[in-house]
């Protein structure tokens, strides 16, 4: 006994000044916070990337099959493509600093990744320590979603070189410049706008932006009739639809709670993940039912269709509501946004997946929300703006994020028309009729998506 005692202490003995040598060179707790939060953040930014797989897989699937592969394919392209843009040029104008003019950014342009160039252009970024060049890649993720949302606008019947231009336009000076009102230092955030992860800023925007897109090009072939009835034309894989959107739920996961930029804020990140995800449900729930009893049948596009948009509202409200009105807003994003796509069909918009009453009537209603719902307590752990109106703020807030909405579409839509109107009379905005009949993966690309369906399909119509 007294053997094993003496041989375990010369164990010890031996091993205690390693383990000085590692307590001294153990990491400090501000260190170690910083290195969690950036672990956090870069998570994030990769469950907002993947995004794009839920955008390709939903907008393909609600989409005819000779569109497919192209509609997909250029999910790849268009995030290329603002990558690149927003790297150059995008990022400096949304969070470098103005110097004083409230609109838009004036340095930090090309961004290196340095801690030097974060000190010296992008004050906007500096209350949370996490590297500059993960930051960035958080950004560009949701500049990518937003560039996403506005090609809801061109499906079916966009030129490929459109997304060329007006991708890198978009990402260089749209999107950004709202970006920096908001998140920026800019003249909202000045007056306290409640935005906390993108209602107006990312799906306002890029649904604007499509609209503008979508009446520009007008309806499909056969969309139509002359007596202006609308026609169904269905997607081709619903299965894909809805695979796109659970895809799209689990990314809201990094989007919403992803933008407290730390994980060790109490764990704040976890309760923005809580009204997210509850509102998303009431979405579901609220657009199945409302569509069972307008249609008589219970429609599954109108209910993927009604968590997207809840999750599209409860973007900017998320870190300033309650639970409970957490499912409130997203009940009624869900049965507005049902009754809004039927009257823009009704009066003969052509949107093929929906994108303004998804994100553009949602990002309204979802800012709104927060003048209503947000309470003292959680306006003042974010520090941003005050309590809504139903918690004893008053009209002030409610005003603070009307004026925003307002600001936000008019100055979208105004650039994005003459954007793509300049395009329309130079390059053309549209494929030529007998382009969109044959489908544009064969007119653009050269091969179809589904090469042997299509082929046999071809061949019974030659048959008859």
């Amino acid at each position: 006994m007294l053997k094993k005692f003496l041989l375990s202490l010369g164990i010890v003995s031996a091993l205690f000044p390693t383990a000085l040598a590692f307590a001294a060179d153990a990491p400090k707790p501000e260190q170690l916070q910083s290195a969690i939060d950036a672990v956090w953040v870069m998570l994030a930014a990769i469950l907002v990337i993947f995004m794009q797989a839920g955008f390709a897989l939903l907008e393909a699937g609600s989409t005819r099959m000779k569109n497919a592969g192209h509609v997909a394919g250029k999910t790849v392209l268009t995030f290329g493509i603002c990558a690149i843009a927003f790297w150059a040029i995008g990022f400096g104008f949304a969070f470098g600093d103005d110097g004083g003019n409230g609109f838009f950014g004036t340095t930090g342009f090309f961004v290196d990744g340095t801690e030097e160039q974060a000190q010296a252009a992008f004050s906007s970024l500096s209350a949370s320590d996490v590297p500059i060049s993960i930051k960035f890649l958080f950004q560009l993720a949701f500049a990518g979603v937003s560039l996403a949302i506005a090609w809801g606008g061109f499906a079916e019947r966009g030129k490929l070189a459109v997304y060329f231009i007006f991708g890198t336009l978009f990402s260089v000076i749209i999107y950004p410049i709202v970006a920096h009102w908001v998140w920026g230092g800019g003249w909202l955030s000045k007056l306290g706008m409640q935005d906390f992860a993108g209602s107006t800023v990312v799906h306002l925007q890029g649904a604007t932006a499509a609209l503008v897109a979508t009446l520009l090009l007008k309806p499909r072939i056969g969309k139509f009739n002359k007596d202006k009835t609308p026609n169904l034309i269905p997607g081709h894989n619903q299965v894909y639809s809805v695979l796109g959107v659970i895809i799209l739920w689990i990314g809201w996961f990094g989007f919403n709670p992803g933008s407290t930029l730390s994980a060790m804020n109490d764990g704040f990140f976890g309760y923005i993940a809580l009204t997210t995800n509850l509102a998303a449900a009431a979405g579901a729930v609220a657009a199945l039912t409302v569509s069972w009893m307008y249609f008589g049948k219970a429609d599954i596009p109108s209910m993927l269709n009604g968590v997207l948009a809840a999750l599209v509202a409860i973007t900017a409200a998320c870190a300033f509501v309650t639970p409970g009105a957490a499912i409130i807003i997203g009940a009624i994003s869900g049965i507005v946004t049902f009754f809004t796509a039927q009257w823009f069909e009704k009066a003969g918009v052509d949107d093929p997946v929906y994108a303004f009453s998804v994100h553009g009537i949602a990002g309204i209603w979802g800012t709104l929300s927060t003048g209503l719902f947000a309470t003292p307590e959680l306006a003042g752990k974010v520090g941003v703006g005050k309590a809504g109106l139903f918690y004893g703020g008053g009209f002030e807030q409610l005003g603070v994020q009307a004026l925003g909405v307002f600001g936000a579409f008019v100055f979208v839509l105004v650039l994005s028309y003459i954007i793509l109107a300049l395009i329309k009379v130079t390059v053309g905005l549209r494929v030529t009729e007998e382009e969109e009949i044959v489908g544009l993966d064969l007119s653009e690309h050269g091969s179809y998506g589904y090469p042997e369906q299509m082929k046999k399909l071809a061949q019974g119509t030659q048959a008859l």
